[in-house]
């Protein structure tokens, strides 16, 4: 269960922005934004490749301004992020699409979400910490598969951190 009370995460999101299912605006505009911080619209998930285009999720828009986006696949009882997109840092846009996407999985019955990030990403491996999901596996050495389907995948990550493994974060709800 997650530290954070729901109703205080939304508490420092800047006001303006709101939040629209995908499916309620331009998919392909969403498709570009997912290209752009993605390398492609296909993202590898231990070693299965996933059509980005056919997910759901959920926008953040502020005027006509796409500044974020949560995008999911529901499989059972468990809703799996497959992306998480803030523009700018530290404005609270990922913390409340993260918060809209766990009140979405409570509503549809799931019994936990979870979200796999790479060895490299400090960021998400942190924010998802401090948001109240725990660490549950370790992909040793994935990435190696998943390059066979996506060959753009870089050796380096951030920070110059190799790129080798995924983690993977969860939270019963």
């Amino acid at each position: 269960m997650c530290s954070v009370p729901l109703h205080e995460r939304f508490s420092f999101v800047k006001t303006g922005v709101q939040f629209v299912p995908v499916d309620a605006i331009d998919r392909l505009r969403v498709n570009a934004f997912i290209a752009s911080r993605w390398l492609d619209t296909v993202m590898v998930i231990r070693g299965k490749a996933v059509d980005m285009t056919r997910v759901e999720g959920i926008v953040a828009m502020e005027a006509d301004e796409l500044v974020g986006l949560v995008t999911y696949v529901v499989h059972d009882d468990v809703l799996e992020i497959t992306s998480l997109d803030a523009v700018a840092q530290g404005q609270g846009i990922g913390t409340a699409l993260l918060t809209k996407v766990i009140q979405l999985a409570h509503e549809r019955g799931c019994a936990k979400v979870i979200v796999v990030t790479t060895n490299d990403n400090i960021q998400a491996i942190r924010f998802y910490q401090k948001q109240g999901f725990d660490m549950a596996r370790l992909y040793h050495n994935s990435i190696l598969q998943a390059r066979m389907l996506k060959p753009q995948i870089p050796m380096l990550g951030e920070e110059g951190i190799p790129l080798k493994h995924e983690i993977e974060f969860e939270m019963f709800i």
